[in-house]
């Protein structure tokens, strides 16, 4: 058992997950019960919904975390932070996506919706890059009878801008050419980190987060020992304080290696 406990944060896809295939590598499955077993606390930091990524807990033992970028926060199992989608800007926003034939995905606790037919190509075409197995339902009104942690926006690059002067009570942070993240403004991952710091003792110092995409950032920049994937984003790079290797080259071995949480072999 460690002295000195630290608290690892990991987002998932891209993270944990491969780009492509989204498999966890035994290696970072092995690292991820190392941690466990040296005393460490281990969390997930994701932008996915609570109920995207209840396999991966499983497997991984992992029932500490942070999803829909921020906006849920659970510690060992129990509910410690949950913050909702205003109702009325958020039906607002429908109506205006409406009018521009841009589809939206509402996420609860439990499901996915959407307020279009899921066949829709720009849903099916992003979702499925995620690997999932699931897809939203069409549900009409969906949202307005149903707290809602999270949105998905569905348009391409260049015709979000209009959303973002128009409804300034949300974030909108791409993940997919043709999708967007729909949040509560200034919410992010490194809210939900304080948030669930704000319950445990962990100094400055033995506090690290792995990531790799736009929506890390706020975390990497939290989080003193911020670590970027070698596949993140340039803007993930420029960030953290270590890039470590890809994520298909046992990158989440090499980085707790190379920043002494893990033993060399």
């Amino acid at each position: 058992m460690v002295t000195d406990r630290s608290i690892i944060f990991f987002d998932i896809d891209g993270t944990l997950l491969t780009e492509e295939e989204r498999t966890l590598p035994e290696s970072a499955k092995k690292a991820i019960f190392k941690l466990k077993e040296l005393g460490h606390e281990v969390a997930i930091s994701t932008g996915r919904a609570k109920f995207l990524f209840e396999d991966l807990r499983k497997e991984l033992g992992i029932d500490t975390y942070i999803c829909y970028n921020g906006q849920y926060v659970v510690f060992r199992g129990e509910v410690i932070f949950a913050n909702t989608l205003n109702k009325e800007s958020l039906n607002k926003l429908t109506t205006f996506a409406l009018n521009k034939n841009h589809p939206v995905v509402y996420m609860n606790d439990k499901k996915m919706t959407t307020n279009v037919p899921n066949d829709h190509p720009y849903i099916e075409e992003s979702i499925s890059t995620l690997k999932l197995g699931v897809f939203p339902t069409h549900e009409q009104d969906f949202e307005k009878y149903n707290e809602i942690y999270q949105g998905l926006l569905f348009n391409t690059e260049g015709e979000d801008e209009i959303y973002r002067e128009t409804f300034s009570e949300f974030d909108f942070i791409r993940w997919h050419p043709k999708s967007l993240d729909i949040l509560p403004k200034g919410i992010s991952k490194a809210i939900g980190i304080k948030k669930l710091l704000e319950y445990l003792d962990f100094p400055a110092e033995r506090q690290y987060a792995f990531g790799d995409a736009l929506n890390d950032i706020e975390m990497l920049q939290l989080v003193p020992n911020g670590v970027a994937m070698g596949n993140a984003l340039p803007e993930v790079k420029d960030v953290a304080a270590f890039v470590t290797k890809d994520v298909s080259d046992d990158g989440i071995l090499y980085g707790l290696q190379h920043l002494g949480l893990l033993p060399e072999e």
